[in-house]
């Protein structure tokens, strides 16, 4: 029986992965390594909590105790890495947290891998590590021109898992992810934050003009395609994973609204946040010729998304309270969100 290492595996993406593999690989089990900072909840994954090829396991990747024990205890043959501080805003407020999650946390899984050895080490990184293209597409040779704390201590991360391919020849693999949504997602980022605040009647804090343009991945279609990558990537190699879903963040928030019958007029149009990039595009043909496709339409994805958080509401009003109203009426300088 193959050993799953997936770190961060209680936050959005991680826990629609651990979800992904126990349904699809019945010869695997998961260990799930995971801080559970305020973006980590273990309620994502109650639904397989008493699943025998499931462990969960409280701790810091950046702490090397508790990674080499798991090392040494599980004997993980494959890494996931999707532990990472991941919100541009709040990276633009305190950055040295960023850093020392998505750089420091890298180098702590490398170098345990490294010791203890394994089949398979993924990075999962972000398109974010581009940064903003006016037109076309972002292939995976482009350099990495980050604009933000976040995607650069991102990119630091990504280039560091790769330079242990190199010089180290641990079996390394790096993905790069458009803009996932999908359930479980925290409501700090668009989709969730606006849906749960159109719910409410509270106002949806539109950066800008609202024109930025991001590609959608249904965080199903990311799980597939990381489970496809686990079978058949080529060890060294780097794989962007999109969803050919171009949309302006004003056409989806319209979107939002319209499928749950609110007014435009909860659209709060706010200062533009400091580097703010406009337009984000990848190239996924390396993925396509391997044989990977994405599967979901964004028409059908955002309406399952929208839907979810409507049957869900105890899920998301409990983190919807205390210290993030207090974080989100500084952020957008609102007086009631």
């Amino acid at each position: 029986m193959k050993t799953l290492l997936v770190t961060g595996g209680c936050g959005f993406i991680g826990s629609n992965f651990v979800r992904y593999i126990l349904s699809n690989e019945k010869k695997c089990r998961v260990v799930n390594l995971d801080k559970l900072t305020y973006a980590g909840n273990p309620e994502n994954l109650n639904d397989v909590a008493d699943d025998k090829r499931y462990i969960f396991v409280k701790g810091d990747i950046c702490d090397e105790k508790v990674v080499d024990a798991i090392f040494s205890d599980y004997k993980p043959d494959i890494v996931f890495n999707f532990a990472a501080e991941s919100h541009v805003d709040r990276s633009i407020g305190k950055p040295d947290d960023f850093i020392r999650a998505d750089m420091f946390g890298v180098f702590t899984l490398l170098e345990a891998m490294k010791q203890h050895g394994g089949d398979l080490f993924v990075q999962i990184s972000t398109d974010e590590v581009y940064g903003s293209i006016e037109k076309g597409e972002f292939t995976e040779g482009d350099p990495l021109m980050p604009s933000n704390p976040y995607s650069a201590s991102k990119a630091g991360g990504d280039r560091l898992a790769y330079s242990y391919f190199v010089t180290y020849k641990l079996p390394v693999i790096v993905t790069r992810a458009s803009n996932n949504y999908g359930p479980h997602q925290y409501p700090e980022k668009l989709i969730p934050l606006f849906v749960t605040n159109a719910l409410e009647d509270q106002p949806l804090p539109l950066y800008g003009d609202g024109k930025n343009v991001r590609d959608w991945l249904y965080v199903e279609d990311h799980c597939s395609a990381l489970h496809f990558i686990m079978t058949n990537g080529v060890l060294g190699e780097i794989y962007n994973i999109g969803g050919g879903n171009e949309m302006q963040n004003i056409n989806i928030t319209k979107l939002i609204l319209d499928h749950l019958n609110k007014p435009e007029s909860l659209i709060r149009f706010v200062e533009d946040r400091q580097g703010h990039d406009l337009r984000y595009a990848l190239n996924i043909d390396k993925l396509r010729q391997l044989g990977w496709e994405p599967k979901h339409d964004f028409a059908v994805g955002i309406r399952r998304t929208i839907d979810w958080y409507v049957e869900n509401e105890e899920w998301w009003r409990k983190i919807k309270s205390g210290d993030y109203k207090e974080y989100y009426r500084q952020a957008y300088n609102l007086s009631t969100i």
